[in-house]
C-alpha cells in the first residue's frame, strides 16, 4: 500500500485513468491556434470600447519623458505611483481604454467580481486608508478604486487615455526609446515600462462561422448593456424575451452565467471542460475588524497568503478562504514526524488532491438536480490545472427550467455558428444573442499578446530575440533592450494574487530607475552572464512543474496541452522567497547584473 492510502473512498489508479481518458478527449491539434488573432474583421473585438462615445480624436502629443509606462492597469498605476515615491514624477501613461482600471475597466459583465481576497487584491489601501466594503469586491467597486489610485497621486493629468502603441524603437544617439501611437503622438522617454498586464487582451475562439450569426453577439469584456439592460448587478429586462448562448464556462462565465439566467427566457451554456466550482463565501467587512487593523497590515495579509499558496505552515491563517483551505488540502504535505522521500511527497499531495476534486464533484451532486446535468459539471483533472472559481449561485442556476447545459468535450468545443445560432452535437440552437465567455489572451504568443513592435539596439526585435525562449534577469529587463522594463508573468514568482505581485514588480522596477538616474547614467540593461545564469536557474526549476502540466487536462495554464519551454517558466520557490531575493540585492546597493552605460 502506498503511503497515505489507509481508508480512501476512492480508486486511486481508476481516478488517475478517468483524468487521463478526459484530457485526451479535449486535446486538439490546433492548440492555442484555435482562437482568433484580433485583426483585420476581427479587431472589433479588441479596439471596439462600449464605455466611450465612439469617434474619440484629437491632436497628436509631443512629449519627451522620463519615464513612459505602456498600461493603465492595476501594474501601470502602480509602476507610476512607485516611481512618485522615489521623487520620480516626469511620467507619460499610454492607456488603451477610456478611463484607468486595465482588467477592471474592461469587466463590467454581470457579476464580475474578484476572486482574491479583496483585502489582498486591492493596492494601495493603507496608502490610501480604504478599505473594501465587501471580502471580494464587485467590479464597479474595483473600478472605482482605480480612479481613487488615478486621482490620489495625480495620474490623470499625465495619461494618454484611449491611445494604442503601435511601436517602440530604441535609439542609440539620444539614448531615448520612440514611442509611436494610434494618434501619430510624437513620445520619447528615458525609460520604458511595459505594464500590460496579463488579461488585457479578449480571446475569442476561432469557431467556423463565427462571422455569419445575424443576431447580437460580444465579448464579456465588452458587454452591451445597451442590447441586455442593467448592470453587473442585475436589471436585465432586455432579455426577457431573449434566447441567449453563452459559450465558456471558466472565471468569467461562472459569474456571467447565474445572473444572465435570471432574466433570459432560456439560456443555453456551451461547457467543454467543466471548472471546479467552491464555495464563495462572501461577506460584508466587519467595521470594527477595519478600526482595528494596525500599520503594515496589508503587506502582512499578502505574504501570509503567499506562504500558505506554496504550503508552507503559519500560526494564523489571516485570509481564511476557499483559496487558503486549497492550499492547505493540496499542497501541504502532512505533519508526522518523519522524513518522506521526494516520491512519497508527491505521493501524498496526488492524494490530498484527489480528496479535494472529490469533495468539488460531491457537491456538484449535492447541489444539480437532474444526475446528467451534474455528470457533465463534474471537473476530471488535478486541482490546479485549471484556476479554480467560487461561487455559490453557478450550480443552482442549472437547476431553473430556462437553462440548458450543452457539453460539447465530445467534439472538443462547438462545431460551427450559423445565422441562425450555434451547433453542438449534430444539433442547431437557435438563440438570439452570443456572448463569448473566452476571457483574455493570458497564454498566447507574447508577440500577439502586446500586439506592437519592440526594437532594441541595433534594430533587433524583442520577439526575435526570445525565438527560442525569453531571456532575462529576475523577469524585468533583457540585454540588448536598455532602459526597458517588464511587469507580469515571466522568469519571476508567480503569485494568484497578481496585484500584490505586481506591486512588488513595480517597488523593484522603480528602484532601478531610480538608482540610474541618482547616479548620474544614460542606460541600464542587465549583462551577459548574470542574464545566462538566471535563465539557467529557472530552466533547472521548471522539470516536475512541466511533467505537472503535460498530464492536466487542456487551458492557458498548460498552453492547450503543449506545456511551453522551461525557459518560459517561473521561480518556484514562491512570491516571498522571490521577493525576499530581490530585498536582499536591492539592500547590496551594487545593482549586481546589470550593466550601465553599455558602449
Amino acid at each position: 500500500m502506498s503511503v497515505g492510502e489507509r481508508d480512501l473512498d476512492f480508486d486511486r489508479e481508476a481516478l488517475r485513468e478517468k483524468y487521463r481518458i478526459e484530457r485526451d478527449k479535449r486535446l486538439r491539434e490546433d492548440g492555442e491556434a484555435q482562437y482568433l488573432e484580433l485583426k483585420g474583421r476581427w479587431a472589433k473585438f479588441v479596439d471596439e470600447d462600449p464605455y466611450v462615445e465612439p469617434g474619440f480624436t484629437r491632436e497628436p502629443v509631443a512629449a519627451e519623458v522620463d519615464v513612459a509606462i505602456i498600461g493603465g492597469g492595476f501594474s501601470g498605476m502602480l509602476a507610476a505611483a512607485r516611481l512618485q515615491e522615489r521623487g520620480i514624477t516626469d511620467i507619460k501613461i499610454i492607456e488603451a481604454g477610456g478611463d484607468f482600471g486595465g482588467t477592471w475597466y474592461w469587466n463590467r459583465y454581470p457579476g464580475a467580481q474578484c476572486d482574491i481576497d479583496s483585502y489582498c487584491y486591492l493596492p494601495l489601501l493603507e496608502e490610501l486608508n480604504f478599505v473594501p466594503k465587501e471580502k471580494y469586491s464587485f467590479s464597479d467597486e474595483i473600478f472605482e478604486h482605480s480612479q481613487r489610485i488615478g486621482h490620489a497621486y495625480g495620474l490623470y493629468e499625465r495619461t494618454l487615455f484611449q491611445t494604442r502603441v503601435r511601436a517602440i524603437e530604441w535609439d542609440q544617439a539620444s539614448s531615448r526609446w520612440q514611442l509611436r501611437t494610434n494618434h501619430d503622438d510624437r513620445l520619447r522617454a528615458r525609460f520604458v515600462v511595459m505594464a500590460l498586464g496579463s488579461a488585457s487582451r479578449p480571446k475569442l475562439p476561432g469557431i467556423p462561422g463565427i462571422d455569419e450569426f445575424e443576431g447580437v453577439a460580444f465579448h464579456t469584456s465588452r458587454w452591451d448593456y445597451g442590447y441586455t439592460g442593467g448592470n453587473l448587478h442585475g436589471g436585465m429586462t432586455g432579455l426577457a424575451d431573449q434566447r441567449v448562448a453563452i459559450i465558456g464556462t471558466g472565471a468569467t462565465g461562472i459569474q456571467a452565467i447565474p445572473r444572465v439566467a435570471q432574466y433570459a427566457q432560456h439560456l443555453y451554456v456551451f461547457q467543454r471542460t467543466p471548472s471546479s466550482v467552491d464555495l464563495r463565501r462572501n461577506a460584508p467587512t466587519d467595521p470594527e475588524w477595519a478600526a482595528s487593523l494596525p500599520p503594515g497590515w496589508q503587506r502582512e495579509r499578502r505574504e501570509n497568503f503567499g506562504a500558505i499558496a506554496i504550503g508552507h505552515s503559519v500560526e494564523k491563517d489571516l485570509v481564511d478562504d476557499s483559496w487558503t483551505r486549497i492550499f492547505r488540502d493540496v499542497l501541504t504535505v502532512p505533519k508526522t514526524g518523519r522524513r518522506y522521500s521526494n516520491e512519497e511527497k508527491a505521493e501524498l499531495l496526488e492524494l490530498g488532491d484527489f480528496r479535494k476534486m472529490e469533495e468539488i464533484r460531491r457537491r456538484v451532486d449535492e447541489t444539480v438536480m437532474d444526475s446528467a446535468t451534474a455528470e457533465a459539471l463534474k471537473p476530471w483533472y488535478r486541482q490546479m490545472c485549471k484556476r479554480p472559481t467560487f461561487n455559490d449561485e453557478y450550480l443552482p442556476a442549472f437547476n431553473r427550467e430556462n437553462v440548458t447545459l450543452v457539453d460539447v468535450s465530445a467534439s472538443k468545443g462547438v462545431e460551427r455558428i450559423t445565422s441562425r445560432g450555434v451547433v453542438a452535437n449534430g444539433v442547431e440552437y437557435e438563440v438570439d444573442c452570443i456572448v463569448y465567455a473566452s476571457g483574455f489572451e493570458i497564454a498566447t504568443d507574447f508577440r500577439r499578446r502586446v500586439d506592437m513592435a519592440i526594437e532594441g539596439r541595433d534594430g533587433v526585435s524583442l520577439f526575435d530575440h526570445w525565438a527560442d525562449g525569453w531571456k532575462t534577469l529576475h523577469g524585468f529587463s533583457s540585454r540588448g533592450f536598455p532602459n526597458w522594463f517588464y511587469i507580469g508573468v515571466s522568469q519571476n514568482a508567480f503569485s494568484t494574487n497578481m496585484t500584490a505581485m505586481f506591486d512588488d514588480q513595480s517597488q523593484h522596477i522603480a528602484y532601478i530607475v531610480d538608482e540610474t538616474l541618482r547616479r548620474g547614467h544614460a542606460t541600464v540593461e542587465p549583462a551577459q552572464d548574470a542574464q545566462d545564469a538566471w535563465v539557467a536557474e529557472i530552466v533547472g526549476m521548471q522539470a516536475a512543474n512541466r511533467s505537472f502540466m503535460e498530464s492536466c487536462t487542456p487551458g492557458y495554464y498548460n498552453n492547450e496541452g503543449s506545456p511551453r519551454s522551461a525557459v518560459f517558466g517561473g521561480y518556484t520557490k514562491g512570491i516571498n522567497a522571490f521577493n525576499q531575493m530581490l530585498e536582499d540585492w536591492r539592500d547590496a546597493g551594487d545593482l549586481k547584473g546589470m550593466e550601465f552605460d553599455r558602449p
